[in-house]
């Protein structure tokens, strides 16, 4: 069969293969650990994102990549992540903004909000770097790994400090799903009040339901639909951290005011991501492209994961190991406490 794609094509697929195809090993491993974990323990106490961050690191310690992997893998950890963002805009149903009631989304916008602010206050405090202190705040406050993996190609965050982030937020996302019910008698929270709390406070979607399903079946559905409005956030707060970051290279003369248009401020995955949002909301989109489109974002978060990975250098993560911490913990504990306030702010029983 002749080769139809021209020189300059092949020569970039040539440059971009070796490093994905490294990429797509540490995810198949990840991916099959994961699976390993739901036949052993009947679910997935580590996602395959953490785990291809984790393979990948331990893999980047024993051997560093050369220049050949170079282009494959800063493609997959840019370009792949940005569509996997895009594809996430599929998946926004507006029959669960609806179904929530007002008062209840109002609410979780504004804890989203006041987390967003507190998290970020205290790891500027703790001395983190701008970018990282975004990370943490995003992870905490809307969905861990998917916010801080979606954050990170909007405001130019570095692969270290974007595995560092996932890494420490994994391993607390782990503890808090097996520690949350134990303060079901503690605070008195009554099934439904504690799906509310662990809905505001539990990072990831499936662990909802490993925090939730100890108490009973309400707080299971109550917890679920309060992360998944949770989990909505992430799109406006994307956006406006797309429109408040800096340009590189703009307003470098001093005094200088000007911005650029609004085109160039919005990346082009985000403009992507609402636009499948919209097509979602006006039901364009077929059930069976819907799950394709999960599917693909799915796959491709892992596999730039797995790229950032082999990017990280340990000695960075061990650095910035105890601030990070301190910053995550630090900042759960005041979601934990926001949530609670709205908890009783709003009357739930």
């Amino acid at each position: 069969m002749p080769n139809h794609l021209p020189p300059s094509s092949r020569r970039t697929l040539g440059a971009l293969l070796p490093g994905i195809l490294l990429c797509s090993g540490v995810s198949g491993a990840a991916l099959a650990l994961q699976s390993l974990e739901v036949r052993v323990f009947g679910q997935a106490w580590l996602e395959a994102l953490v785990l291809a961050i984790l393979i990948g690191v331990t893999l980047r310690s024993v051997w560093a990549p050369g220049r050949r992997w170079k282009a494959g893998t800063d493609f997959s950890a840019k370009t792949l992540l940005e569509v996997a963002v895009l594809l996430l805009g599929a998946s926004i149903d507006p029959d669960t903004i609806l179904a929530a009631g007002p008062g209840l989304v109002a609410g979780i916008a504004g804890v989203v909000a006041l987390a967003l602010a507190v998290s970020y206050g205290i790891g500027r405090l703790l001395g983190l770097p701008p970018r990282m202190a975004v990370l943490v705040a995003c992870g905490n406050s809307i969905c861990g790994n998917s916010a801080i993996a979606a954050t990170a190609p909007v405001i130019g965050a570095h692969g270290d400090d974007v595995a560092a982030a996932i890494a420490f937020t994994a391993v607390l996302g782990v503890l808090v799903v097996l520690g949350l019910p134990l303060l079901v008698p503690l605070l008195g929270l009554s099934p439904m009040q504690y799906g509310v709390f662990a809905g505001l406070t539990v990072y990831a979607v499936p662990q909802i339901l490993a925090a939730t399903a100890p108490v009973g079946a309400l707080s299971v559905q109550v917890g679920t639909l309060v992360k998944l409005l949770r989990v909505l956030m992430l799109g406006p707060v994307v956006v406006a951290l797309a429109l408040m970051a800096k340009p590189e290279g703009a307003a470098r003369e001093r005094g200088a005011k000007t911005r650029l248009p609004l085109r160039r401020l919005v990346p082009w995955f985000i403009l992507g991501f609402l636009a499948l949002a919209g097509l979602r909301a006006a039901g364009l989109i077929p059930d069976a492209a819907l799950a394709a489109s999960q599917t693909a974002a799915g796959v491709l978060t892992v596999l730039s994961m797995a790229a950032l990975g082999l990017g990280v250098d340990v000695r960075m993560l061990s650095r910035a190991g105890l601030r990070v911490t301190a910053a995550v913990m630090l900042s759960l504990a005041a979601l934990g406490a926001i949530g609670l306030g709205l908890i009783r702010l709003l009357g739930i029983m």
